[in-house]
Protein backbone atom coordinates (compact mmCIF):
# COMPACT_ATOMS: atom_id res chain seq x y z
CA UNK A 1 0.00 0.00 0.00
CA UNK A 2 1.17 3.38 -1.02
CA UNK A 3 1.57 5.15 2.65
CA UNK A 4 3.56 6.69 5.26
CA UNK A 5 4.84 3.22 6.86
CA UNK A 6 5.42 5.88 10.21
CA UNK A 7 2.27 4.04 12.25
CA UNK A 8 0.15 1.31 11.90
CA UNK A 9 -3.00 2.01 10.11
CA UNK A 10 -6.90 0.79 10.46
CA UNK A 11 -8.81 -0.95 7.92
CA UNK A 12 -12.22 -1.27 7.89
CA UNK A 13 -14.89 -3.13 5.70
CA UNK A 14 -18.63 -2.40 6.27
CA UNK A 15 -21.65 -3.98 3.85
CA UNK A 16 -23.05 -2.43 0.97
CA UNK A 17 -26.64 -2.73 -0.63
CA UNK A 18 -28.01 -4.21 2.61
CA UNK A 19 -30.71 -2.75 4.85
CA UNK A 20 -28.55 -0.60 6.80
CA UNK A 21 -30.88 -1.48 9.93
CA UNK A 22 -30.15 -5.00 9.78
CA UNK A 23 -26.34 -4.54 9.23
CA UNK A 24 -25.25 -1.37 10.79
CA UNK A 25 -23.55 -3.46 13.84
CA UNK A 26 -22.06 -6.07 11.38
CA UNK A 27 -18.39 -3.71 10.97
CA UNK A 28 -15.07 -5.33 10.59
CA UNK A 29 -12.11 -3.40 12.04
CA UNK A 30 -8.48 -4.52 11.63
CA UNK A 31 -4.66 -2.48 12.10
CA UNK A 32 -2.31 -2.91 9.04
CA UNK A 33 1.23 -3.10 10.83
CA UNK A 34 4.10 -2.04 8.93
CA UNK A 35 7.37 -3.91 10.01
CA UNK A 36 9.10 -0.32 10.35
CA UNK A 37 6.12 1.00 11.95
CA UNK A 38 6.59 3.49 14.88
CA UNK A 39 3.40 3.21 17.00
CA UNK A 40 -0.20 2.13 16.76
CA UNK A 41 -2.68 3.53 14.78
CA UNK A 42 -4.61 6.32 16.24
CA UNK A 43 -7.45 8.70 15.70
CA UNK A 44 -11.16 7.95 14.99
CA UNK A 45 -12.03 4.89 12.09
CA UNK A 46 -12.45 6.05 8.54
CA UNK A 47 -16.10 7.57 7.64
CA UNK A 48 -17.75 4.93 5.08
CA UNK A 49 -19.78 6.47 2.09
CA UNK A 50 -22.58 8.51 3.05
CA UNK A 51 -24.65 6.26 1.34
CA UNK A 52 -25.08 2.07 1.77
CA UNK A 53 -26.69 1.58 -2.04
CA UNK A 54 -23.55 4.11 -3.59
CA UNK A 55 -22.87 1.90 -6.40
CA UNK A 56 -20.49 3.84 -8.52
CA UNK A 57 -17.80 4.36 -5.11
CA UNK A 58 -18.39 0.59 -4.48
CA UNK A 59 -17.28 -0.04 -8.46
CA UNK A 60 -14.84 2.53 -8.70
CA UNK A 61 -13.15 0.60 -5.55
CA UNK A 62 -13.39 -2.86 -7.03
CA UNK A 63 -11.87 -1.56 -10.97
CA UNK A 64 -8.97 0.27 -8.65
CA UNK A 65 -7.24 -3.57 -7.00
CA UNK A 66 -4.74 -4.22 -9.54
CA UNK A 67 -1.35 -6.63 -9.63
CA UNK A 68 1.68 -4.69 -9.23
CA UNK A 69 3.41 -5.55 -12.15
CA UNK A 70 6.57 -3.60 -11.33
CA UNK A 71 7.74 -5.50 -8.40
CA UNK A 72 9.13 -8.87 -10.03
CA UNK A 73 9.98 -10.04 -13.77
CA UNK A 74 7.98 -11.05 -16.55
CA UNK A 75 6.08 -14.58 -16.02
CA UNK A 76 6.92 -17.39 -18.77
CA UNK A 77 3.52 -19.02 -18.52
CA UNK A 78 0.74 -17.64 -20.67
CA UNK A 79 -1.54 -17.46 -18.14
CA UNK A 80 0.73 -14.65 -16.02
CA UNK A 81 0.11 -11.15 -15.38
CA UNK A 82 2.01 -10.29 -18.61
CA UNK A 83 0.67 -12.64 -21.07
CA UNK A 84 -2.85 -12.92 -20.54
CA UNK A 85 -4.33 -10.00 -22.84
CA UNK A 86 -2.75 -11.23 -25.61
CA UNK A 87 -3.93 -14.80 -25.71
CA UNK A 88 -6.87 -15.53 -28.22
CA UNK A 89 -10.26 -16.55 -26.91
CA UNK A 90 -11.27 -19.96 -27.84
CA UNK A 91 -14.82 -19.97 -26.41
CA UNK A 92 -16.99 -17.28 -24.92
CA UNK A 93 -19.66 -18.18 -22.36
CA UNK A 94 -22.17 -15.14 -21.31
CA UNK A 95 -24.05 -16.83 -18.36
CA UNK A 96 -27.17 -14.85 -17.35
CA UNK A 97 -28.53 -15.07 -13.77
CA UNK A 98 -32.05 -13.63 -13.10
CA UNK A 99 -34.36 -13.58 -9.62
CA UNK A 100 -35.99 -16.78 -8.51
CA UNK A 101 -39.28 -17.96 -10.51
CA UNK A 102 -41.83 -20.74 -10.37
CA UNK A 103 -40.32 -23.97 -12.42
CA UNK A 104 -42.34 -27.10 -12.77
CA UNK A 105 -44.71 -25.64 -9.25
CA UNK A 106 -41.50 -25.10 -7.60
CA UNK A 107 -39.28 -21.68 -6.53
CA UNK A 108 -35.82 -21.96 -8.41
CA UNK A 109 -32.99 -20.07 -9.63
CA UNK A 110 -31.23 -20.67 -13.07
CA UNK A 111 -28.02 -20.22 -15.44
CA UNK A 112 -29.40 -19.45 -18.68
CA UNK A 113 -32.45 -20.89 -18.40
CA UNK A 114 -31.30 -23.69 -16.26
CA UNK A 115 -31.70 -24.67 -13.37
CA UNK A 116 -29.65 -27.65 -11.97
CA UNK A 117 -30.51 -30.61 -10.87
CA UNK A 118 -28.19 -31.88 -8.29
CA UNK A 119 -26.31 -35.53 -10.24
CA UNK A 120 -27.03 -38.46 -8.61
CA UNK A 121 -24.43 -40.15 -10.32
CA UNK A 122 -20.14 -38.58 -10.32
CA UNK A 123 -20.08 -37.43 -13.92
CA UNK A 124 -16.15 -39.06 -14.23
CA UNK A 125 -17.63 -42.27 -13.00
CA UNK A 126 -20.16 -42.06 -15.19
CA UNK A 127 -17.69 -41.97 -17.84
CA UNK A 128 -15.52 -44.29 -16.84
CA UNK A 129 -18.41 -46.96 -16.98
CA UNK A 130 -19.54 -45.70 -19.47
CA UNK A 131 -23.37 -44.94 -18.44
CA UNK A 132 -25.73 -42.82 -20.24
CA UNK A 133 -28.27 -40.57 -19.48
CA UNK A 134 -26.97 -38.97 -16.68
CA UNK A 135 -25.72 -35.66 -17.79
CA UNK A 136 -26.23 -33.56 -20.79
CA UNK A 137 -23.16 -31.57 -22.61
CA UNK A 138 -25.68 -29.14 -23.97
CA UNK A 139 -25.32 -25.87 -21.96
CA UNK A 140 -25.98 -23.01 -23.76
CA UNK A 141 -23.46 -20.54 -24.05
CA UNK A 142 -25.60 -17.94 -24.19
CA UNK A 143 -29.21 -17.22 -22.97
CA UNK A 144 -32.21 -18.75 -24.98
CA UNK A 145 -35.31 -17.69 -25.79
CA UNK A 146 -37.34 -20.61 -24.31
CA UNK A 147 -39.10 -20.87 -20.95
CA UNK A 148 -36.77 -21.71 -17.96
CA UNK A 149 -36.50 -25.60 -16.99
CA UNK A 150 -34.60 -28.34 -14.69
CA UNK A 151 -31.91 -29.42 -16.27
CA UNK A 152 -28.53 -31.96 -15.64
CA UNK A 153 -27.13 -29.84 -18.09
CA UNK A 154 -23.13 -29.07 -18.34
CA UNK A 155 -20.39 -27.01 -20.24
CA UNK A 156 -18.62 -29.15 -22.89
CA UNK A 157 -15.35 -27.27 -22.08
CA UNK A 158 -11.99 -27.40 -24.28
CA UNK A 159 -8.88 -28.98 -22.33
CA UNK A 160 -6.22 -26.43 -23.03
CA UNK A 161 -8.55 -24.09 -24.24
CA UNK A 162 -8.62 -19.87 -23.19
CA UNK A 163 -11.88 -18.80 -22.70
CA UNK A 164 -13.88 -15.55 -21.80
CA UNK A 165 -16.77 -16.04 -19.16
CA UNK A 166 -19.36 -13.25 -18.93
CA UNK A 167 -22.01 -12.87 -15.31
CA UNK A 168 -24.47 -10.77 -16.30
CA UNK A 169 -26.59 -10.35 -13.18
CA UNK A 170 -30.11 -9.31 -13.26
CA UNK A 171 -31.03 -10.21 -10.10
CA UNK A 172 -31.22 -7.62 -7.51
CA UNK A 173 -28.94 -8.60 -5.07
CA UNK A 174 -25.52 -8.59 -5.02
CA UNK A 175 -23.96 -11.63 -5.95
CA UNK A 176 -20.30 -13.98 -5.81
CA UNK A 177 -19.64 -16.43 -8.67
CA UNK A 178 -16.91 -18.72 -7.93
CA UNK A 179 -15.34 -21.72 -9.98
CA UNK A 180 -14.07 -24.75 -8.36
CA UNK A 181 -9.97 -26.00 -9.61
CA UNK A 182 -9.40 -23.12 -11.06
CA UNK A 183 -8.31 -19.22 -10.82
CA UNK A 184 -9.28 -16.57 -13.25
CA UNK A 185 -8.26 -12.79 -14.18
CA UNK A 186 -11.33 -10.60 -13.80
CA UNK A 187 -10.83 -8.28 -16.64
CA UNK A 188 -14.15 -6.48 -16.81
CA UNK A 189 -17.18 -5.28 -14.62
CA UNK A 190 -19.64 -2.47 -15.13
CA UNK A 191 -23.36 -1.52 -14.66
CA UNK A 192 -25.88 -2.46 -17.51
CA UNK A 193 -25.93 -5.09 -20.11
CA UNK A 194 -22.80 -6.34 -21.75
CA UNK A 195 -22.37 -6.35 -25.24
CA UNK A 196 -19.63 -7.09 -27.52
CA UNK A 197 -18.25 -3.89 -27.60
CA UNK A 198 -17.66 -4.28 -23.33
CA UNK A 199 -14.32 -5.85 -24.52
CA UNK A 200 -12.81 -2.47 -25.41
CA UNK A 201 -13.14 -1.73 -21.73
CA UNK A 202 -11.35 -4.77 -20.43
CA UNK A 203 -8.05 -4.95 -18.42
CA UNK A 204 -5.55 -7.10 -20.31
CA UNK A 205 -2.54 -6.24 -18.50
CA UNK A 206 -2.74 -5.96 -14.59
CA UNK A 207 -5.96 -7.64 -13.29
CA UNK A 208 -6.05 -9.80 -10.23
CA UNK A 209 -6.24 -13.52 -10.30
CA UNK A 210 -8.57 -15.06 -8.42
CA UNK A 211 -11.44 -18.22 -7.81
CA UNK A 212 -14.38 -15.73 -6.66
CA UNK A 213 -15.81 -12.75 -7.98
CA UNK A 214 -18.43 -10.14 -7.06
CA UNK A 215 -21.45 -9.33 -9.70
CA UNK A 216 -22.88 -6.12 -9.24
CA UNK A 217 -27.02 -6.07 -9.33
CA UNK A 218 -28.08 -5.21 -12.84
CA UNK A 219 -24.91 -5.81 -13.86
CA UNK A 220 -21.80 -7.66 -15.15
CA UNK A 221 -18.21 -8.99 -14.37
CA UNK A 222 -15.96 -10.87 -17.48
CA UNK A 223 -12.92 -13.17 -16.31
CA UNK A 224 -10.57 -15.19 -18.63
CA UNK A 225 -9.60 -18.98 -17.75
CA UNK A 226 -6.87 -21.06 -18.88
CA UNK A 227 -8.64 -24.46 -18.83
CA UNK A 228 -5.24 -26.58 -17.79
CA UNK A 229 -6.79 -28.97 -15.54
CA UNK A 230 -9.11 -31.53 -16.68
CA UNK A 231 -12.34 -32.81 -14.15
CA UNK A 232 -15.60 -31.64 -13.99
CA UNK A 233 -15.78 -28.21 -12.17
CA UNK A 234 -18.35 -26.36 -10.82
CA UNK A 235 -19.32 -22.61 -11.44
CA UNK A 236 -22.01 -21.31 -8.55
CA UNK A 237 -23.15 -18.54 -6.70
CA UNK A 238 -21.94 -17.94 -3.44
CA UNK A 239 -25.01 -16.99 -2.35
CA UNK A 240 -26.29 -19.59 -0.48
CA UNK A 241 -30.28 -19.40 -1.10
CA UNK A 242 -29.41 -19.07 -4.90
CA UNK A 243 -27.22 -21.81 -4.98
CA UNK A 244 -29.30 -24.19 -2.75
CA UNK A 245 -32.11 -23.05 -5.74
CA UNK A 246 -30.17 -24.02 -8.88
CA UNK A 247 -28.01 -21.62 -9.77
CA UNK A 248 -25.03 -23.59 -10.79
CA UNK A 249 -23.31 -26.08 -13.42
CA UNK A 250 -20.22 -27.77 -14.19
CA UNK A 251 -17.28 -27.27 -16.86
CA UNK A 252 -16.80 -30.97 -17.73
CA UNK A 253 -13.06 -30.72 -19.29
CA UNK A 254 -11.16 -34.15 -20.58
CA UNK A 255 -7.88 -34.44 -21.82
CA UNK A 256 -8.23 -36.19 -25.10
CA UNK A 257 -4.57 -37.85 -24.85
CA UNK A 258 -5.47 -39.38 -21.40
CA UNK A 259 -2.43 -41.26 -20.37
CA UNK A 260 -2.85 -40.84 -16.17
CA UNK A 261 -0.74 -38.05 -15.78
CA UNK A 262 -3.44 -35.21 -16.19
CA UNK A 263 -6.03 -36.84 -14.02
CA UNK A 264 -5.69 -38.93 -11.01
CA UNK A 265 -7.79 -42.15 -11.03
CA UNK A 266 -10.92 -42.18 -8.38
CA UNK A 267 -8.85 -43.76 -5.23
CA UNK A 268 -9.69 -47.44 -3.81
CA UNK A 269 -12.37 -45.98 -1.36
CA UNK A 270 -14.16 -44.16 -4.18
CA UNK A 271 -18.49 -44.11 -2.68
CA UNK A 272 -20.49 -45.31 -5.95
CA UNK A 273 -24.33 -43.96 -5.83
CA UNK A 274 -27.11 -43.71 -8.01
CA UNK A 275 -26.87 -46.22 -11.21
CA UNK A 276 -23.54 -47.74 -9.70
CA UNK A 277 -24.61 -48.24 -6.69
CA UNK A 278 -24.63 -52.35 -7.14
CA UNK A 279 -20.52 -51.53 -7.83
CA UNK A 280 -20.14 -50.31 -3.73
CA UNK A 281 -18.46 -52.08 -1.28
CA UNK A 282 -18.53 -52.37 2.39
CA UNK A 283 -17.11 -49.80 4.47
CA UNK A 284 -14.29 -50.38 7.00
CA UNK A 285 -16.05 -47.59 10.23
CA UNK A 286 -14.04 -49.35 12.80
CA UNK A 287 -11.00 -47.00 12.11
CA UNK A 288 -13.35 -43.60 12.10
CA UNK A 289 -15.16 -44.94 14.88
CA UNK A 290 -12.63 -45.26 17.31
CA UNK A 291 -11.31 -41.74 16.46
CA UNK A 292 -15.01 -40.67 16.91
CA UNK A 293 -14.69 -42.28 20.61
CA UNK A 294 -11.65 -41.03 21.24
CA UNK A 295 -12.74 -37.41 21.00
CA UNK A 296 -14.96 -37.95 22.81
CA UNK A 297 -13.13 -39.80 25.47
CA UNK A 298 -10.64 -37.00 25.39
CA UNK A 299 -13.35 -34.06 25.61
CA UNK A 300 -15.63 -35.57 28.59
CA UNK A 301 -11.97 -35.62 30.66
CA UNK A 302 -11.59 -31.77 29.70
CA UNK A 303 -14.75 -31.20 30.88
CA UNK A 304 -14.31 -32.99 34.18
CA UNK A 305 -11.06 -31.49 35.07
CA UNK A 306 -12.37 -27.99 34.35
CA UNK A 307 -15.58 -28.77 37.01
CA UNK A 308 -12.56 -30.47 38.99
CA UNK A 309 -10.70 -27.18 39.10
CA UNK A 310 -13.47 -24.96 39.87
CA UNK A 311 -14.51 -26.36 42.87
CA UNK A 312 -10.96 -27.19 43.96
CA UNK A 313 -10.82 -22.83 43.67
CA UNK A 314 -13.61 -22.65 45.95
CA UNK A 315 -13.21 -24.82 48.21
Amino acid sequence: MDQNASSDYYIVASARFVNESLWQRVTGVAVLHYSNSKGPATGPLPDPPNDVYDKTMSMKQAKSIRQNVTSSGARPNPQGSFHYGSINVTDSYFLKAVAPVTIDGKLRTSLNGISFHNLTTLVRLADQYNVKGIYKLDFPSKPLDRPPKIDVSLINATYKGFIEVIFQNNDTVMQSFHIDGYSFFVVGMDYGDWTENSRGSYNRWDAISRSTTQVYPSGWTAVLISLDSPGVWNIRTENLDRWYLGQETYMRIVNPEENGETEMAAPANVLYCGALANKQKPQNQSSSAITISRVKLRLLMTILWGVLAYFSILC
